[in-house]
């Protein structure tokens, strides 16, 4: 692919799912990477069934693909900045291990979207007390990370205290900009604000991570109307990869490259590997981005 200053990737999360461990298990992890290959794209991120660092490593080399990075779920509203930092200390050590450039992190404190509540309505709030120990913590977080020489990218997420433009603002605001970066994420922003570009060009000086994520909007309407949760939104086809849904990935992507950006653009759609081909899925993606985005 072209365009150098950026690498394209794609997220295990077509072929398995750690949230969910029963979709898409008999996809091993020789099957995920081989598909990547396939479908030309040049790494992954680290999912929840992926081995130890040096096996890890070893199968990523033979194929000549990298990390990206590594999703983090940090609770430090609920469980206190000392035990986030001591599980964060172990996360970067692993990812720094595999030569990857992000930690994913998201705060799960209070989140909904393993729950069976209506992502479209009930998502959870912070206290002004929170926030503060929240932004707090996270600098802190920012600061292990650069100490393994990776960037701290904060993932706004349906569900969760950090998901409107309005909370990401907060987020960027109260946060070192040398500490915590931004994980801008198609998808979940538009089903959260129904639109994707306002984030994109407030925020594109503190984006260092970027998810292509698209919507069939239709599926979101419906999933919105009937306020279903998180799981039972994607399990109805809500997320799909680029080219597939309601998203203009080639705007996004020339804002992106208007603005000098640098670092993985990884697609990502939470799908039933049953339901939705990994590898059909993953050809569809690259067969878009090269006709649309970078012709």
């Amino acid at each position: 692919m072209e365009k150098q200053n950026i690498q394209w990737g794609i997220a295990p999360i077509g072929w398995r799912n750690d949230d969910m461990p029963e979709i898409g298990k008999n996809n091993t992890l020789s099957h995920l990477l081989s598909d990547i290959v396939v479908a030309g794209f040049e790494g992954t991120e680290v999912g929840g069934f992926f081995p130890d660092a040096k096996t890890l490593k070893k199968e990523m080399n033979l194929r000549n693909l990298k990390i990206a990075g590594q999703w983090f779920s940090s609770f430090i509203v609920q469980d206190g900045i000392e035990k986030a930092a001591e599980a964060f200390h172990q996360h970067c050590a692993y990812l720094k291990e595999v030569d990857a450039a992000v930690a994913v992190v998201s705060e799960q404190t209070y989140s909904i979207q393993g729950l069976s509540k209506n992502v479209f309505a009930d998502k959870p709030t912070f206290t002004d007390e929170e926030w503060e120990q929240f932004t707090n913590g996270l600098n802190t977080l920012g600061k292990i990370a650069d100490s393994y020489d990776l960037k701290l990218v904060y993932h706004h997420h349906l569900g969760t205290v950090v998901q409107t433009l309005e909370e990401v603002d907060r987020l960027m605001e109260h946060t070192n900009p040398n500490l915590v970066h931004l994980l801008y994420d198609t998808g979940h922003i538009y089903a959260s604000d129904k639109e994707y570009m306002p984030l994109l060009e407030k925020h594109i000086n503190r984006i260092k991570h970027v998810h292509f994520k698209d919507i069939r909007d239709n599926v979101m309407k419906t999933s919105e109307e009937n306020g279903v949760s998180f799981r039972s939104a994607f399990l109805a086809g809500m997320f799909t990869v680029p080219g597939d849904g309601g998203i203009n990935f080639k705007k996004v992507y020339d804002k992106l490259q208007e603005n000098n950006y640098q670092g993985w653009i990884v697609i990502e759609a939470e799908q039933d590997p049953e339901i939705a081909h990994p590898l059909e899925y993953a050809l569809m993606a690259r067969k878009y981005i090269d006709e649309k985005i970078l012709s």
